[in-house]
């Protein structure tokens, strides 16, 4: 029984659009994230002068504010993917699960 659902499941349409939804959004996302965190690191091997520019009278760097600007980045588009994950793909995940124990 348990094989004829996941047949069942494989089968749907659906299913290989929430995978494909899935897998492409992730990728996009991940590739996002490579740029940011690697730009930033690029920055500290090879621009340490820029990094260490203060930004005004006091002792803070410009290294401070991009360094915080990655790590709100990685928060921001960790929520915007659980968002979309909580609602579309978790729709669609309903839909194909109601047509395969229909």
């Amino acid at each position: 029984m348990k094989d004829d659902l996941g047949d069942r499941i494989r089968a749907n349409p659906k299913y290989q659009e929430l995978v494909s939804k899935r897998n492409a959004y992730g990728w996009i996302m991940t590739a996002l994230m490579m740029i940011v965190y690697y730009g930033y690191i690029l920055l500290v091997a090879f621009n340490k002068d820029f990094l260490a520019t203060k930004t005004g009278a006091g002792v803070t760097s410009y290294g401070i504010p991009i360094g915080i600007g990655v790590i709100l980045f990685t928060i921001i588009i960790t929520g915007i993917y659980i968002r979309r994950a909580n609602t579309e793909f978790d729709d669609l995940k309903a839909q194909i699960i109601k047509e395969a124990t229909k």
